[in-house]
Formats: C-alpha cells, sequence, structure tokens
C-alpha cells in the first residue's frame, strides 16, 4: 500500500504556459544536486546549471569544515577571545541552529564540531583511516567541556562571534538543507517558478510540472525495511523535506556499531533505536535541523515537542522485536488526511 501526503495549502497558479521540464545535476558537500525546474524550450541549460553550482559553492565557502578557508573552518582555527563577524547566510544558519537547540534541549546543536570530529567523522582522523581508534571517556567529556551553544557570545546586530576557545562549529546537519533553500531562491529570482530541488536527498518543491501535477515525492525509507513499510508519497507543494537516519553513514568498532548522529547532550553517537526521522517543513534549513534533534531525542521524547512545534514529523524505530515501529507527530497525520 502507499499513504499519500497533500499540503494543507495549494498555489491557486497553474502551470506555466508552453513550459517545458529542464533537468540540471552537478556535486556538492560530498554528495550529488539536481534540479527540475520548468522553462522555455530554449532555456540555457548551460547557464542555469553554473548558476546553481555557484550558489552551492557560495555556501560550501562559508560553511564547509572540510575547506580551509571557510568562514566557520577560520573561526573554529581562532583564538580564545577573538570576535568574528559572520557573513549574513553563515550568521542565518547559525542562529537557526542555536534556535533548535534551544528548544530541543542541546538535541541539536550548531557547536558540537569537536565531538563530531572526535568520533571520526570530520574532515580529519576520520574513522575509515588507519590507525584511527574511537574516543575514551575522558576525551569526549574534555571535547563536551569545549562545545555547546551556550559557550557563544553572540552580537546579533553586527553578526559578530566570539570564539570562547577551543570551539568548533559544524553545520553539517543544516548545510544541505539550507543549500536547497538558497537554490530555490536563486531559480524563483531567474523566473524558475516550477521547481524542485534536491542536494544529497533533502528536498524542496514549489509549483507543478507543465502538465499541472505536483513534484510527487516518495519518503526515504531505511533499506533493511523496505520491504516492510509501506510508501509514503508526498506532494512537494511549497514544502521541504528532510531525513536524518543512521543508516546512512556508520562504522562499526570491536562490534559496537557508531552513527553518524552525534547527541551533543552526552557526546556520543546516538543509540536509541532510531533508523530514521523524516520532516516536512515549508524550508529545508528547518526540516534539515529538525529532523538532527528528533533522530536524537526518539520519538518518546520527539513526538510531544514535534506536536508542541507544530512539525509534520515521521519516526522509524526499531522495535524490540526487531521490526519496524512507526510513528508520527499530529500534523503528519493531518498531511495524511
Amino acid at each position: 500500500m502507499r499513504r499519500v501526503l497533500v499540503p494543507a495549502d495549494i498555489d491557486p497558479a497553474g502551470p506555466a504556459l508552453g513550459g517545458r521540464l529542464h533537468l540540471a545535476q552537478g556535486r556538492t558537500m560530498g554528495t550529488t544536486w539536481s534540479v527540475r525546474f520548468v522553462g522555455p524550450a530554449d532555456a540555457d541549460l548551460g547557464a542555469r546549471t553554473r548558476g546553481i553550482q555557484a550558489v552551492l559553492d557560495g555556501v560550501v565557502a562559508e560553511m564547509s569544515t572540510w575547506e580551509a578557508g571557510s568562514d566557520v573552518s577560520r573561526f573554529n582555527r581562532a583564538p580564545a577571545g577573538h570576535w568574528q563577524t559572520l557573513p549574513p547566510h553563515c550568521f542565518e544558519v547559525l542562529a537557526c541552529g542555536i534556535d533548535v537547540a534551544r528548544r530541543s534541549g542541546g538535541a541539536c546543536d550548531p557547536a558540537a564540531g569537536r565531538l563530531v570530529d572526535l568520533w571520526g567523522f570530520g574532515p580529519d582522523a576520520r574513522h575509515d583511516q588507519p590507525g584511527f581508534r574511537p574516543p575514551t571517556a575522558e576525551q569526549v567529556q574534555a571535547a563536551r567541556e569545549a562545545s555547546g551553544w551556550t559557550r557563544l557570545e553572540i552580537g546579533a546586530a553586527s553578526r559578530r562571534v566570539r570564539q570562547p576557545g577551543g570551539l568548533s562549529l559544524d553545520f553539517s546537519g543544516i548545510a544541505k538543507g539550507f543549500g536547497v533553500d538558497q537554490v530555490a531562491r536563486h531559480l524563483l529570482h531567474v523566473g524558475a517558478r516550477d521547481q524542485l530541488v534536491e542536494v544529497g536527498g533533502e528536498l524542496r518543491g514549489a509549483g507543478v510540472k507543465p502538465d499541472g501535477s505536483p513534484w510527487w515525492v516518495d519518503l526515504e525509507v531505511p533499506p533493511c525495511f523496505a520491504a516492510a513499510l509501506d510508501a509514503t508519497r508526498v506532494a512537494l507543494h511549497g514544502l521541504s523535506v528532510a531525513t536524518s537516519g543512521d543508516y546512512r553513514r556508520h562504522y562499526a568498532w570491536k562490534g559496537e556499531r557508531h552513527a553518524h548522529t552525534i547527541d551533543p547532550r552526552d557526546g556520543r553517537p546516538v543509540r536509541n533505536g532510531v533508523v530514521s526521522v523524516t520532516v516536512l517543513h515549508r524550508e529545508c534549513v528547518w526540516a534539515d535541523a529538525w529532523s538532527t534533534a528528533l533522530t536524537v531525542l526518539g520519538s518518546d521524547a520527539g513526538l510531544p515537542l514535534a506536536d508542541a512545534e507544530g512539525l509534520a514529523a515521521h519516526w522509524i524505530e526499531r522495535g524490540a522485536d526487531g521490526r519496524p515501529v512507526e510513528r508520527w507527530s499530529r500534523a503528519f497525520a493531518e498531511l495524511m488526511e
């Protein structure tokens, strides 16, 4: 069977007359991107592709910890007491991350980069490199003490942020979603109102296809449960979708599985039975950040929070018998109705 989700608000504008569906593709942030948009038959696809790539390259240049010259990397290397002015987009993403950290009790923290690196998921000393060993309890505690959004001093009007010493920002749980939003805004600016943007599995859709149908996409299902769960199809019409899951990036050490999602509250990879969390939101950056936070929280703590925040969220968890268990928020159930 298949569940179908339809947005509550439908844009009354119809399809663009004479429009044709175009596809542009490329690579960014260690993954791929693709964009489908409606435009005239003679649209310059090369120019569109270059424009989209430039937008995503700009996000990487500001926010990637894999680029030594990025604004985030320079902040992470700065000495204690250094004040750094962040570019507007970079500051916007930091503010989003801090807001979700505050609302979720620290389950998603943009200032937990040292913990990400310590467990081998950063750009250096990676878990797949020779000689890597998971951190000791003492190393985890030291990294926790050096991390956390509450250590930051921020001048909102000036976009200045103070390095307290040893703190590392990491936007890996937010940047892809922000990149999706930026590409969507770029396409709207150049006249491509009807669009479906995807970066590494995070998506945002607006408008309709030339035949008037919406951008139908199937929500991601963990491969281990693909045969056991009903498919969920959603019309991405003024909506974004982001999924976090422990099946994407992980490694095993002496029989213990370590997922790439780190719980900043205890400094360890999550081990709460959550396989994936999908969040639907108008802005992909918020869907991305909340999917991470709700993965860390699990459905027992995350479901009441999602309901309080009005978030459309869907959990897939491993039951005691190893079979999948699904739970969803009220807002998600309303989309199904």
